[in-house]
């Protein structure tokens, strides 16, 4: 299995003081205790929001055919970037893009992290981080967090996958690699792509998120 799943939750701990993991694990909820509801249409979806190649996009003009991964991201959450011990998610970002795009579905970064938005999450510093890492999908703006509290997105990252009709299919995490009870390695949002792509059975439609909280302004 590539080298991503095979990361171990235990070294990455080893190296994090407790204050720190409080505050990484800290998920800070959106409207609704449980968030966004399987099967509820994606909320809004025409708002524009502006992107790090300084064009405005709204969801619906990113979902195509099968429909739209949305993931709540940022510049510099350990669990999205990576540090010693942990690739970081968003290492898998362009792959997840490139096999969504090849099945008709939509990817798009939403960084919603309003309380660091003059500082580390800046759309200047967004395009910094974006060209560092080459991203090939959209990376917009969530402005004072309205869409992650739209969907109750918790953490970054937080991915969610709508259908071809914009109805919600899947919410969580990217693959198991911090679940603690997991007996083999699996990528949840691929599984999801390939439900979409080949009506093959969806085992989990919703999984515990991890990450750092979103930063909304109190």
């Amino acid at each position: 299995m590539k080298a991503y799943l095979s990361t171990k939750l235990k070294p990455f701990i080893h190296v994090l003081a407790l204050p720190t993991l409080l505050i990484l694990f800290s998920f800070t909820l959106g409207k609704g205790k449980d968030g966004l509801k399987l099967g509820k249409k994606m909320p809004m979806a025409d708002v524009e929001m502006t992107g790090t190649d300084d064009k405005q996009h709204s969801l619906e003009s990113l979902r195509q055919k099968n429909g739209l991964i949305v993931v709540f991201s940022c510049n510099t959450c350990p669990f999205v970037v990576g540090n010693d011990n942990f690739e970081g998610w968003e290492k898998q970002y362009n792959a997840l893009h490139e096999y969504a795009g090849a099945n008709e579905i939509g990817f798009v970064l939403l960084n919603s992290n309003e309380a660091k938005r003059d500082g580390d999450d800046s759309l200047e510093k967004m395009k910094g981080h974006a060209e560092n890492m080459n991203y090939q999908m959209p990376y917009l703006v969530d402005k004072d967090s309205k869409l992650a509290d739209a969907f109750g997105a918790k953490t970054t990252p937080h991915v969610y996958v709508f259908d071809a009709e914009s109805k919600l299919i899947y919410k969580g995490s990217i693959d198991n690699t911090y679940d603690s009870k997991r007996e083999e390695d699996r990528s949840y949002l691929r599984e999801v792509i390939n439900h979409v792509a080949t009506n093959s059975p969806l085992n989990d439609a919703s999984t515990p998120p991890r990450g750092c909280s979103i930063k909304r302004v109190k």
